[in-house]
């Protein structure tokens, strides 16, 4: 990690950030199929440079979902969905949408998702400079049906994406256009209703286009966690002479919501889930994005830009938890508010042969936020713990390529320079600010030993701004070094992927999601065992799964004693907030001589490791899922059933205070297309 002052690239960059508005191209047209709804007979190539697909071939890590999967994956959130369909390791935090949960890859502790970079069609969606959690990773903003694809991709080896991917990326492309119209309403246990319309155009070549809306609300299967959600999605794509073409998107979402609290063992324990910490816990949570890409083709070069805005707002009244539960219903809260904007753009180049692939590429982004955090008792504020108004404006140059050295050789080389400015004004006191510079290189190779076998290796650098930015700019980067090495095969339709994995990381920092007490300044070790597979059981059964086999520890780090005691030594033990392994699996059946398809899945979370309880380790647990979908003609209809055997389990703990599990609950849907 480098010191440095803002870079003159970033400057020289901007008259090509302001040209962005002129390119873009298209290959032939797209229509949802009857069946899938969602896969398309063509499609246009992705526009943006983030937006483009992970291909098999690369030697790394991934894992890729269509919309059928996560259509079929009975979930409660964009976080579930894919807890339960790609194996990822998910703590839900229990206050509502937009209260962000906590996904991780590789045994990050991931608070709120922080250390998982998420893009939606070329626009990042972690937020800087946030005073609950830098990078706080609000997945509530993706509309599930506009989704085509995700890909996650594992660890830090895409050198198109910076800030935040140090665990890894999840990467969503939305359909492009959609012929006529869909509507679906959904029922569910506890008070659950969801309603969504789709509509759209497709006139092939030319172009295409979406527009989408949807609102959900939910009572919430313990007192006071009743919630509200509305969301919009749209996206246009219209060539503009052969060979340019332009793609606006927007997502807009806002959700309500009211927050049971946290339980107390004891209350956990014996299933007590009516126990309401205080009944004045609530909150919301607004966030727009809006884009406009472009991409011009000429010959073997390639030039796609995209100009993005983000614009966001949220409030929340949080009691503060001495033990959880009937212990905490004291009226005392904190309120946080945060407000902010912000603005990006890149644009990169693309020369393509036969055998090799490169691109070059630069990154600009501004982000403004403001953030008051208030002690409050029945919600008249006390005293102020912060109030600050801070910027940062990052800037990069990366590039990405693959030669074919020989018809069973590749080698990717990649690399990119990131600096970050950010400058924090408190409400009182002087300004603050500070620049750093991430150098982050990325190399891999693979070898295809027989047409179905093939090795690959890699080694990358990755980073993620540090919690507490925005009041201390000083404060360095987390950095990883990542080593992966692994074995795929592929032959008619069976695929499996597995790999083994290090994760060096410098500068650790724990947080407690609670309190927001943070520790700096550490090292850590992650490694482990990496497994995907999609096997053909026959003709109409298949089976799939993601998992993975971690070893997380604290290599030198001593937290902060609650109540000013003796730090706490935390060498050697594991990484709080991280499982012992994480993973899914599921069946896929379709019945003969119908449209029927049924989906038994399951998730596993092993030995799980509590925040602020060093050396402690909670049991395992598996959860069952079944789901059924079919159709009718023009009607469709599922039905899902997410933790069939009603099993207790924990979504977080932290110290002695528990977010329970959602029990076994039911989805129906039924919709239409026209």
């Amino acid at each position: 990690m480098m010191r440095a002052r803002m870079p003159g690239f970033a400057l020289a960059a901007m008259p090509l950030f302001c040209l962005s508005v002129t390119a873009a191209a298209q290959t032939p047209g797209a229509r949802r199929d009857s069946v899938a709804r969602r896969d398309s007979a063509a499609r246009l190539s992705a526009v943006t440079i983030v937006g483009t697909r992970t291909e098999r071939a690369q030697p790394l890590g991934s894992v890729h979902l269509d919309a059928a999967t996560l259509r079929r994956t009975p979930s409660q959130s964009p976080y579930d969905a894919l807890r339960l369909s790609a194996g990822l390791e998910v703590h839900d935090q229990g206050q509502g949408p937009g209260f962000a949960s906590n996904a991780s890859l590789r045994g990050f502790s991931s608070d709120h998702s922080t250390d998982l970079a998420l893009w939606i069609d070329g626009v990042p969606v972690n937020e800087p400079v946030n005073g609950h959690a830098e990078g706080y990773n609000d997945w509530q903003v993706l509309f599930p049906g506009s989704v085509r694809d995700i890909d996650v991709i594992r660890g830090p080896t895409s050198a198109l994406f910076g800030n935040f991917a140090l665990a890894g990326v999840v990467n969503v492309h939305t359909i492009e256009r959609l012929r006529g119209s869909e509507f679906s309403l959904s029922a569910g246990s506890f008070g659950r209703a969801e309603g969504s319309a789709m509509t759209g155009y497709d006139h092939g070549e030319r172009g295409g286009g979406v527009l989408g809306l949807r609102v959900q609300r939910e009572d919430g299967f313990r007192p006071n966690a009743s919630y509200f959600l509305g969301q919009g999605h749209a996206r246009v794509v219209h060539e503009l002479r052969p060979g340019v073409t332009i793609d606006a998107g927007a997502e807009l979402y806002g959700g309500d919501w009211r927050s049971p609290g946290f339980l107390s063992a004891d209350e956990f324990t014996q299933g007590d889930y009516k126990v309401v910490s205080n009944d004045t816990d609530k909150g919301y949570k607004r966030r727009g994005q809006e884009r406009v890409s472009l991409r011009v083709v000429s010959g073997s070069l390639l030039w796609r830009s995209t100009l993005y805005a983000t614009q966001g707002r949220w409030q929340l009244f949080l009691t503060i938890p001495p033990a959880g539960g009937r212990f905490e219903g004291t009226g005392s809260q904190t309120e946080e508010e945060d407000r902010r904007t912000g603005y990006g753009a890149t644009s990169a180049l693309t020369w393509s042969s036969s055998s090799s692939e490169i691109t070059v590429g630069t990154e600009a982004r501004w982000d403004h936020s403001q953030y008051d955090n208030f002690y409050t008792t029945n919600r008249a504020r006390d005293s102020v713990q912060a109030r600050v108004t801070a910027r940062q404006l990052s800037s990069a140059l990366f590039v990405q390529s693959h030669a074919n050295l020989t018809d069973r050789f590749r080698v990717d080389v990649g690399a990119r320079f990131d600096d970050l400015a950010t400058r924090s004004t408190p409400a009182s006191g002087s300004a603050a600010s500070a620049s750093h510079g991430v150098l982050s290189p990325k190399l891999g190779a693979s070898f295809r030993v027989t047409n179905e076998v093939g090795l690959y290796t890699n080694v990358s650098r990755g980073f993620r701004s540090t919690n507490g930015v925005i009041t201390d700019p000083t404060l360095a980067p987390i950095l990883a070094w990542a080593y992966e090495g692994g074995v795929k095969y592929d032959d008619a339709g069976r695929s499996l992927s597995a790999a083994l994995f290090r994760m060096d990381v410098s500068n650790e920092q724990t947080v407690n999601p609670v309190t927001l007490d943070a520790t700096n300044g550490g090292r850590s070790r992650r490694q482990g065992l990496e497994l995907d597979f999609r096997m053909p059981l026959g003709t109409r059964v298949t089976t799939s799964g993601a998992w993975t086999f971690n070893d997380a520890r604290y290599r030198s780090l001593s937290a902060a004693a609650e109540g000013g005691g003796a730090p706490v030594v935390l060498n050697g033990l594991r990484v709080y907030n991280t499982a012992r392994y994480a993973g899914a699996a599921a069946i896929d059946v379709s019945v003969p001589q119908s449209s029927v398809q049924l989906r038994v899945s399951g998730n596993w979370v092993g030995p799980y490791s509590p925040f602020d309880a060093p050396g402690v380790a909670l049991g395992a647990f598996g959860l069952l899922h079944a789901s059924g979908a079919a159709r009718a003609g023009r009607f469709h209809f599922e039905l899902g059933l997410r933790n069939l055997l009603d099993r207790r389990y924990p979504e977080l703990v932290a110290g002695n205070v528990y977010s329970p599990g959602q029990p076994r609950t039911v989805y129906f849907t039924t919709g239409v297309t026209q």
